[in-house]
């Protein structure tokens, strides 16, 4: 996954810790989905864990679980740390990169993806389906969270705007269709079990590993 890391900026006066904005506005209700879906025990991977900042919120609120962070971004890592400094329930972050087949490690029982798939390289996206097929047991969850298209639903024009402002910084990136990102997913195993509808016109992709 390369290009910029838009996700992130930095907060005043508390280098290297990163400030993303969306977090505070979303961490609430994607926590309260994952309530439904996460194992009551176990080890879920955060795939481009970006600034920490979910990870940080998630581990608090789910302290029976032990959360694994990662990021290509040393930047990003530097902050996760930073943010998670202190939970006894995080893991050091993994150098992951979800394009890649080399993951640095071999078993999760669940995986989060919080805003990746719109914002990076389809190679991806297609990387992070193969890696869960990989890791995940059977009936672990993948949920992935963030805007997408989908056939036969308006597409906000918030999101039109916002998938005009991500091809212009990188021609790669932009919503994908919800259809497209199950059609990759059966191919590693992977069946959606459902879809949330979340505030601000985004989504929660639930799949399971069949």
């Amino acid at each position: 996954m390369t290009g910029p890391a838009p996700w992130v900026v930095a907060e005043a006066g508390v280098e290297p810790r990163k400030h993303a904005p969306a977090t505070l506005r979303n961490r609430e209700a994607i926590a309260a989905v994952l309530r439904d879906i996460l194992p009551a025990a176990g080890l879920v991977l955060e795939i481009a864990s970006g600034s920490g900042e979910h990870c940080a919120y998630l581990a608090t609120a789910f302290p029976a679980l032990d959360w694994q962070p990662s990021d290509p971004d040393v930047g990003g890592r530097t902050s996760i740390a930073a943010w998670c400094h202190g939970l006894a329930n995080v893991r050091p972050p993994l150098d992951l990169d979800a394009a890649t087949g080399d993951w640095p490690i071999d078993r999760s029982d669940a995986i989060l993806c919080v805003n990746m798939v719109h914002i990076s390289p389809w190679e991806a996206t297609l990387g992070l389906l193969a890696g869960a097929g990989r890791l995940i047991p059977k009936d672990g969850p993948l949920i992935l969270y963030g805007p997408y298209r989908r056939d036969g639903y308006p597409t906000a024009p918030s999101n039109e705007a916002f998938d005009e402002s991500l091809k212009s910084r990188d021609p790669r990136w932009g919503l994908r269709r919800v259809e497209d990102v199950v059609a990759a997913a059966l191919k590693q195993g992977m069946t959606l079990e459902r879809v949330v509808e979340m505030p601000a016109n985004n989504l929660i992709l639930v799949f399971r590993r069949s």
